[in-house]
């Protein structure tokens, strides 16, 4: 309860953030800018409670983190249900990047599906058939093209239906051509490939939640080459790796089974009767090589502290 004269908490949400200051969306309509620390930890899709110009976090429900290449954290959105993980035929989605952010999105608890744009290009039909043969009945696909519209109804219909998500992807797969196909008034910036590289040109430089006309939020992300994955356990990456789905039905003789040398593995044997493409455990392998790695350098750290 407020004491006689102190200024009422106003609830809101946090819509976008540019480095030292968050613009909140609360119930009324309205909106403000409040000032914060550079390295707040604050987030776009945070629940928020302001006094003035304080600014309190409300607990999170759920949060998507992702780590760079250089070993640094970021924050993607907070209190998501859903993630978009946007590719093309170009540029191409770097080795392990989709599963990464597969198992990224389902150990936070959000449900993930794959957007795959440009579909007008040549090369897309090749390349939605190799997706739909690599995640059968693993995640939702929506092959559309953002500059065309075609293929766009559908994923209005899934967002529509209350859904609060987050695209994430390479810098130069569309994002916010999707993000100005989907919602219009926000007018993002569009950039085009690189001659040199074939990659992207990113546009996005502030994370900012976009209300559709469909139904549904979306936090518009900038782009990025890489997505690490972070507090993941192996026995994590085992449980959510897309494609071990069709091994649940077996068990593996010991329990916290790795899927890697061990004797009465489910997931080996699927491998050697031809159940498990070798290409996809190839994937898995190499993702559990960096959790492993990832794990002992966090027991280095915990021995030195």
């Amino acid at each position: 309860m407020n004491s006689p004269g102190a200024t009422p908490a106003r609830p809101g949400v946090i819509i976008a953030h540019h480095g030292v200051a968050v613009e909140v969306l609360f119930s009324t309509g309205a909106r403000n800018m409040v000032r914060v620390k550079r390295r707040s930890g604050h987030v776009v899709g945070d629940n928020v409670l302001v006094r003035g110009e304080v600014l309190e976090q409300l607990p999170r429900r759920t949060e998507l983190r992702r780590r760079d290449a250089m070993g640094g954290l970021h924050l993607v959105g907070a209190n998501l249900d859903v993630l978009g993980v946007v590719v093309a035929p170009a540029p191409l989605p770097p080795a392990g990047f989709i599963d990464r952010a597969i198992v990224a999105a389902r150990a936070a608890n959000l449900r993930p599906f794959l957007v795959v744009n440009k579909s007008d290009l040549a090369a897309a039909s090749v390349f939605v058939a190799e997706l739909r043969a690599t995640y059968p009945d693993t995640v939702a696909i929506f092959p559309l093209s953002a500059a065309g519209g075609d293929g766009l109804d559908p994923l209005r219909k899934f967002l529509g239906e209350g859904h609060r998500g987050a695209f994430v992807g390479i810098s130069g797969v569309g994002k916010s051509s999707l993000l100005n196909a989907l919602c219009p008034a926000i007018d993002l910036r569009v950039g085009t490939l690189n001659e040199h590289n074939g990659r992207g040109c990113n546009t996005t430089t502030v994370s900012t939640l976009h209300s559709l006309s469909c139904g549904g939020e979306l936090v518009d992300t900038p782009g990025f080459q890489d997505f690490g994955l972070v507090d993941i356990a192996v026995p994590e990456l085992a449980a959510h790796f897309p494609g071990f789905e069709q091994t649940r039905d077996t068990t593996c003789r010991f329990r916290d089974c790795r899927h890697r040398t061990e004797p009465g593995c489910a997931v080996i044997n699927s491998v050697a009767l031809g159940q498990l493409p070798a290409n996809r455990y190839a994937t898995y392998l190499a993702i559990l090589d960096e959790v492993e790695a990832s794990e002992a350098e966090s027991r280095c750290r915990g021995w030195k502290n």
